[in-house]
């Protein structure tokens, strides 16, 4: 193989795997209020997450629309976009079938200081709630 072709592969690669591990993006824009669209949706989806205890562990929840709602465990905050020194996790804002394929919409919740971020296109911005 030729060095194009493996730098070619390399760089796939990197994507790929970025895109697996869910790695915040290191042009993050964080914002200390929430005001765009969505934000009350995702206010609502943080208020019945703390009613069901913020769960740690990722796994589909019953949601009261009668669908589900998915948390996918442990946001590791590996670019610093958030404060540091916090332990963060991560919920989905819209409940769907179970099983169904996840988009954008997060919520990171702090869990010993309460405080939660919206993130409306999968960790490229941050906005606090």
């Amino acid at each position: 193989m030729r060095a194009p072709q493996r730098l070619a592969a390399v760089l796939a690669a990197i994507v790929t795997l970025v895109a697996l591990v869910g790695i915040t993006p290191a042009g993050a824009t964080v914002y200390n209020s929430c005001t765009i669209a969505r934000c009350a949706d995702a206010r609502s989806a943080d208020a019945i997450w703390e009613s069901k205890g913020y769960p740690t562990s990722s796994n589909w929840y019953s949601w009261p629309d009668g669908r589900y709602n998915y948390t996918g465990g442990r946001f590791y905050n590996r670019e610093g976009q958030l404060p540091g020194g916090a332990t963060y996790y991560e919920y989905d804002v819209y409940s769907r079938s179970r099983g169904a394929a996840r988009d954008a919409y997060r919520i990171v919740v702090n869990r010993s200081t309460g405080v939660t971020w919206f993130s409306p296109n999968h960790y490229t911005d941050f906005y606090r709630l």
